[in-house]
């Protein structure tokens, strides 16, 4: 396998550059990210299309991954309660070495092979769940574990890599192959990698999330009022959807603790008049 992430930078001495020069290269390598999430589209597509029908009947989405990897898949997990609206445990993003890895690495914790599924068991699991190994490599043994372990117990799996045919999209069902060529420094998949890897996971819950219902028409009408902005915005959703004054509209969000509650109520009360 002929591993791209780990190939040597199309820049060299970088230290030699002046800032304005470093920052234009280091744009004109991200710019090349998107197009390669493009070129997936299909298999991310087709991966999404499993994952609902299975959520819909109880099952779950783990994310799993060491380093940098690990970090994007707990961060797209947390979001979704509080932007969704959500129980906690739908979607979990489980990092190697555990949540003390999240802010420093854990020495040796991705090359244990046995521990991921170790890690998922912890939350149980159905026949519904899925997991989705990240790796830029393609080759972390806590990821590869992983997923072998859990497509053996016959759940749903998938992967996010960097490189063509690793040894990680050949154990998943439904591998996403985002090549984004060489880092700006090299072997930094924090970088594009990571980028990469961030805009998958960003398409794979919230078009997840709409299909299960959670958006109305392009709003968040599910999202937690865990701050004074939110309240603000689930204030004039609720405007915008019953023509209602900004008094109104708060109170009625207060009282009913979500936009869809809130505008639901509006309607059936109205109806009812």
């Amino acid at each position: 396998m002929k591993s791209t992430t780990e190939s040597s930078s199309l820049y060299d001495n970088l230290e030699q550059m002046d800032i304005p020069t470093l920052l234009e290269n280091i744009n004109k390598e991200d710019k090349k990210v998107a197009l390669a999430v493009e070129q997936q589209l299909p298999e991310i597509a087709a991966l999404v299309e499993q994952i609902v029908p299975r959520m819909k009947n109880g099952g779950r989405l783990f994310y799993i991954g060491a380093g940098t990897s690990g970090r994007l898949g707990i961060l797209d997990a947390s979001e979704c309660p509080p932007t969704y609206g959500v129980p906690f445990d739908w979607v979990v993003g489980i990092i190697a070495g555990g949540d003390q890895a999240i802010r420093k690495a854990v020495e040796n914790a991705e090359d244990d092979a046995d521990q991921a599924w170790k890690d998922i068991q912890q939350f149980g699991f159905n026949e519904n769940d899925t997991v989705i190994g990240i790796a830029a490599s393609g080759t972390t043994p806590y990821v590869i574990g992983g997923v072998k372990a859990a497509r053996k117990k016959g759940l749903l799996t998938g992967c996010i890599t960097c490189n063509l045919n690793s040894p990680l999209s050949e154990a998943v069902e439904y591998p996403i192959q985002v090549v984004v060529g060489p880092e700006f420094v090299t072997g930094s998949t924090r970088m594009k990698a990571g980028t990469a890897q961030k805009m998958v996971l960003n398409m794979i819950s919230t078009t997840t999330m709409i299909k299960l219902g959670r958006v109305k028409g392009n709003k968040m009408v599910d999202m937690q009022l865990s701050n004074k902005k939110l309240v603000n915005r689930g204030t004039r959703m609720i405007m915008e959807s019953t023509g209602l004054n900004e008094e109104e509209a708060h109170e009625m969000l207060l009282q009913h603790g979500s936009v869809r509650a809130a505008v639901e109520a509006f309607y059936q009360n109205n109806n009812k008049g």
